[in-house]
């Protein structure tokens, strides 16, 4: 598995489209995405309660921050509601992909960022400064490698035709997380059952 994983991930960061076209080639079913999804949002629900449990909190967070599974809701639904609102912004500039295609770059995309940001927590704790601008130089290239992956996804001619996408999708992930957000925030206070 890591004779596969590893030259995947060199490729995502040197070449993004080539490894987005690899990623669709491999023909993953509806089943496997939607499930490795939900473990990709586990894996970013432990990583970001873990920060906030050893760093503790420098402003107040919203409760739900304190409360894993309300947390796992919070970003396993903002994932489900971007992915679809991406693929819908997609297609209304022109572009030809499947909703699934985007779910598997979305969640690869995940996996890429997952383990980004455990390379900046451990470097954060042991050298601080270089966390800080590391943390700065993975955000840069995840949103152009994030871009590229989009643009492959939905067969766009290029990452500034992804990025109008993502600008439309945010209007439709606005109105989704304040419908979210209100099931959350019940949730975290016990109102739902």
């Amino acid at each position: 598995m890591a004779e596969t994983l590893v030259p995947l991930i060199q490729t995502s960061i040197r070449a993004p489209r080539e490894a987005a076209r690899t990623v669709l080639d491999m023909g993953l079913s509806r089943d496997v995405l939607w499930t490795a999804l939900a473990l990709v949002a586990v894996i970013n629900t432990f990583l970001i309660y873990f920060v906030i449990e050893i760093s503790g909190p420098t402003v107040p967070l919203p409760g739900y921050f304190q409360r894993p599974l309300a947390l796992f809701v919070l970003i396993a639904g903002l994932t489900v509601v971007y992915v679809h609102a991406m693929y819908w912004a997609g297609l209304a500039i022109g572009g030809r992909g499947s909703l699934m295609d985007v779910l598997a770059l979305v969640v690869w995309f995940q996996v890429l960022r997952a383990l980004a940001q455990v390379v900046v927590i451990v470097t954060s704790f042991l050298i601080p400064p270089l966390g800080a601008l590391l943390s700065l130089a993975v955000a840069i290239w995840g949103f152009w490698i994030f871009l590229n992956f989009l643009a492959t996804a939905l067969n766009l001619s290029s990452p500034w035709h992804a990025f109008a996408v993502l600008v439309i999708s945010f209007v439709g992930l606005v109105l989704g997380l304040g419908i979210l957000m209100a099931l959350v925030a019940g949730l975290s206070q016990g109102v739902v059952s």
